[in-house]
């Protein structure tokens, strides 16, 4: 078995904007302005749903030649629902996180819709991302001074 740690740092740089850095790249995440931001980038659960839609589209590239799909183009539209009262204490009872994912494909290939379904379930099973977040990893936090 292999192992490959990956790392990022995220660090507050002003209200609750957030610098993310990793491997030299760098992206900012903030909130919108009706909640609490300045609006300067994706909020973290929108950029969760964008590495959701960029791991499939990264599998799907990545293993259609194996899988004998000729894919001229894809594109993966990921929509996420989520209680905002949960996060922000208005409602104890409604859940923090997403309740509900949807992945819709867009594929543009000369296979049949069977093989394109196929592809697709592959392409769902393969992500790490979404394994990622159908089971839930052991999850640790430390307190570094």
């Amino acid at each position: 078995m292999t192992v490959q740690t990956f790392k990022t740092v995220a660090e507050n740089t002003q209200g609750v904007q957030v610098s993310v850095k990793s491997r030299g790249f760098e992206f900012v995440l903030d909130e919108p302005k009706n909640l609490g931001g300045n609006d300067t980038g994706m909020n973290p659960v929108e950029a969760l749903l964008g590495a959701l839609g960029a791991c499939k589209v990264i599998v799907a590239k990545s293993f259609a030649a194996y899988h004998k799909i000729n894919l001229k183009s894809i594109k993966v539209e990921v929509e996420g629902e989520l209680d905002t009262d949960g996060f922000s204490g208005k409602n104890p009872n409604a859940k923090v996180g997403f309740s509900k994912i949807v992945s819709n494909f867009y594929i543009d290939a000369d296979n049949t819709d069977e093989e394109i379904a196929d592809y697709v379930r592959f392409i769902n099973k393969t992500c790490p991302v979404a394994d990622t977040i159908e089971n839930a990893p052991e999850m640790e936090s430390y307190i570094i001074k």
